[in-house]
This record gives structure tokens, C-alpha cells and sequence, in this order.
């Protein structure tokens, strides 16, 4: 059952679209839900066959709770189960939960499985309101904050800045009373994990040392060596080609915010050597004739913007080097020199004159940097967690150059990519074909 509101606990399963044995696409119409606010349809996530459906219609279900199995071939179906979902207890749910209301891991997208918690904006018995910012999410696009949703006092944590949460599980309750024993858990990273789970009492001693700011950092590295950051502190650190790595090596607490860049700034920098064997490196160079006589054509059709013709360009290179990306891809291009930053989402799906700047701040999937127009030549930024594409000029020809972390790109794919990019500016018909 997802998770369609910040504040939900429960889907009321109005219908549902598809039978068990009925082969089923990703996108499908699964079933209809209500929530507290309006009747939506949920899509199927998987491909296959419904092997099993373990919620009927007209049933309330918790968030969280399995509903319905897809399988990868044709099985045998069995009838709905008698166990409604509410009876159904969770293994790794701990005892005697505080009272108040619960704050669960919420679904920002329809494809989510877990979310990842950045940081808590509030600690055990911390007074909050509805519309406060309770803690930061990291999906798989963007960290965002979540809102409290009730009115009251922080009784308990159940996870820890860096652990990865299933969608629906409780990681928070929320009294409407200050409770006098407050509660932090460690959540289990997995579904199938049930580690043993672990109480710590927090004191309410006002005269105890605290950690300054309301969110709490992330007491160890998080697995598989990933940077916790804010998306503007990451794109601010693309932009000046900063390595959010390099904080973590020096010991500086995770999340990083847009105050920390300061620190990273004054930090050694790397000697050529060591940019070399951190970063790939790959140039090309084209002549521009073929582009300036496509741009004059262009200009004739209505405002002309290079920056977001290049993007629509860096986009589509790097969808046809990887054609497994995802289909929604932003692009962060900025002129150095000029101070001048924009973004643009999917720019290669819409007319290369009628390109949009996009207002919100999502993680980029490339950076383009324009130095046309100006005495440099070539730029060896480092630093970006993302392929990064500079362009610069001279009388006749562009020089391209992509950057990338060391391994993040197959040389055949960080090639393809550069190789793309390159027929695009010398044959810009390339682009519309």
C-alpha cells in the first residue's frame, strides 16, 4: 500500500483493475485508493503475471502492507487470504510503542521503495507543529524535506541520519504531551533485515551539553561510500568544481549543507597527478561553421538561447551513449564568467527554440559549462559527482571536454557520450533527425 500523502496511514482499495493470472505491464492501472483527500489510481511497478492479491475491495489497509504479488512467469493464483491486513503484525516492530501519532516513511515518488534519511530537523522532545520540517529524504532524484504532518512533542526516533528506510515504516512518533521518557531507535536498513533493535534514553537535561542546530549529522559514513548532501550544495559544488568527497575524507560531518562549500573551498588542493588518476578526461574538436549557419537558421524561428541548445545537445548524448537513464534528465549549464546559471529538464524533448529554464532545484544528471567567447581554451575542473561537458572556441572550431568521476563512466560510454556531442555541434541536423 503506498504512501500517496505525507500525513497517510491507511488506503481505503476501492476497486481493483487487474484479476490474479492477468499478465501486467509497468504503468498499468493496478487498482483505485482512498486516502483522506481523494480517490487516485496506482500503477503496477513491476512486470509479469498478478500472482496473488491479499487485500479485497473495501478494505482499509496500513501503509507499508503487502497487497499484492507480481511474478516474473504464470503461476498458479490462490484466493485472497482471510487475514486482513490490520491483523497482521510486523516481526521487527518493537513493544509498547509510545502514544501519540505515528510518522512514517512517506512514498515522494510512485516507483519508491525506500527512502533515505539525510537529516532530522528535530530530536526527541522537541516541540512541533504540523507544517514543520521534520527530517530530509533522499529518493533516487532529490532530497526533500518532510513535514511533520501533527501537531505536538518528538516522543521517539526509530532511525538515524543514513539509514534507508522502507516506504511506509514508522520512523517517528509524535505526543501530543511532552513525554517523559524519550526514545531514540536504530531502524532496520533492509525489509528482509531484523537486526536487534536498540533503546537509547535520551536526557531532557536542559544543562547537558547538545549538539548545535536543530538537525542531527550522521553519526558514521553512510554505506557503499555516498555523499549525503543537499541538492543546492551539490549543484553549487558541480558549478565550482568541488569534490563533496574530499569534506568526507577530512572528517567533516555528513549532511553537507550550502555553508560547508566554504570549508571544502580551503581545503589543499589536489596536485595534477592526483586529479588525473581520480578523473576521466576525455576532449574533441569540431569545426563550428556547421553550428554558427544552424544558429542563424534558428534565430529566425525566435529567441535563440546556446546554453539551452547545448543542453538539449549534452542531454541527448548522453541518453544515446546510456540508453537505460531515466527518461526525466536535467541539466545544469552556467557561463562562468558572466555568473549566469541555469537548468533545464529534458531540453532534447522539445523544440530546440522553445526550451524552458526550470525553476526548482533537482539533481542534475549533466553540467555544461560555456566558455565561448572568451581567451580559454581549455578547463580541467574536477570535482562534479556528475559528467560534466565544457565547451570553448576559437575562430573556426569548438573544443569539447568531458569530465567524469573515476568509474561512474565505461570509456566506451564517456566516448560515446563525447562522440555525440561532437556530431551534434558539427552537424546540428543531426539533433533534429
Amino acid at each position: 500500500m503506498p504512501a500517496l500523502g505525507m500525513a497517510q496511514e491507511t488506503g481505503l482499495i476501492l476497486a481493483w483493475r487487474k484479476a490474479p493470472g492477468d499478465a501486467v505491464k509497468i504503468g498499468d492501472v493496478l487498482m483505485e485508493v482512498e486516502t483522506d483527500k481523494a480517490a487516485m489510481e496506482v500503477e503496477a511497478q513491476a512486470e509479469g503475471y498478478l500472482a496473488d492479491i491479499r487485500a479485497r475491495e473495501g478494505e482499509n489497509v496500513p501503509v507499508g502492507n503487502v497487497i499484492a504479488v507480481i511474478a516474473d512467469e504464470p503461476v498458479e493464483v490462490a484466493a485472497p487470504s482471510d487475514t486482513t491486513p490490520a491483523d497482521a503484525q510486523s516481526d521487527d516492530q518493537p513493544a509498547n510503542p509510545p502514544s501519540g501519532n505515528e510518522v512514517i516513511m512517506p512514498a515522494l515518488g510512485m516507483a519508491q521503495d525506500t527512502g533515505l534519511i539525510v537529516a532530522w530537523h528535530k530530536a526527541p522532545g522537541d516541540p512541533v507543529a504540523a507544517g514543520d520540517a521534520l527530517l530530509e529524504v533522499e529518493t533516487d532524484k532529490s532530497v526533500m524535506e518532510v513535514e511533520a504532518g501533527h501537531n505536538g512533542f518528538v516522543a521517539e526516533l526509530r532511525a538515524e541520519a543514513g539509514d534507508n528506510v522502507p516506504v511506509g515504516d514508522v520512523i517517528a512518533f509524535i505526543s501530543a504531551e511532552k513525554p517523559e521518557a524519550l526514545v531514540q531507535r536504530k531502524a532496520s536498513i533492509r525489509k528482509d533485515a531484523k537486526p536487534e533493535q536498540q533503546e537509547a534514553p535520551v536526557s531532557s537535561n536542559k544543562n547537558e551539553t547538545s549538539h548545535p542546530g536543530p538537525r542531527l549529522a550522521a553519526s558514521q559514513p553512510p554505506a557503499g561510500n555516498r555523499i549525503l548532501a543537499s541538492p543546492k550544495a551539490r549543484r553549487l559544488a558541480a558549478e565550482r568544481g568541488l569534490d563533496l568527497a574530499r569534506l568526507a575524507a577530512d572528517g567533516h560531518q555528513q549532511p553537507y549543507h550550502v555553508a560547508d562549500l566554504d570549508h571544502l573551498s580551503a581545503l589543499p588542493t589536489h596536485s595534477s597527478s592526483d586529479t588525473a588518476s581520480v578523473f576521466c578526461h576525455v576532449e574533441a574538436r569540431v569545426d563550428r561553421r556547421g553550428y554558427d549557419a544552424f544558429r542563424a537558421w534558428l534565430a529566425g524561428e525566435g529567441q535563440i538561447d546556446d546554453l539551452a541548445v547545448w543542453s538539449a545537445f549534452a542531454i541527448a548524448s548522453l541518453r544515446a551513449a546510456m540508453p537505460t537513464e531515466s527518461k526525466q534528465m536535467v541539466a545544469q549549464a552556467y557561463r562562468p564568467l558572466r555568473r549566469q546559471s541555469v537548468r533545464f529538464c529534458d531540453p532534447d524533448l522539445s523544440g530546440l527554440s522553445s526550451v524552458e529554464e526550470l525553476q526548482d532545484d533537482p539533481a542534475p544528471a549533466v553540467i555544461l559549462r560555456d566558455l565561448t567567447g572568451s581567451a580559454v581554451t581549455k578547463a580541467r575542473f574536477g570535482g562534479s559527482t556528475v559528467p560534466a561537458i565544457t565547451i570553448s572556441d576559437s575562430d573556426s572550431t569548438f573544443e569539447i571536454t568531458l569530465e567524469a568521476p573515476a568509474g561512474m563512466l565505461e570509456p566506451e560510454t564517456a566516448f560515446a557520450i563525447v562522440h555525440e556531442m561532437a556530431a551534434r555541434l558539427e552537424e546540428p541536423l543531426r539533433h533534429l533527425l
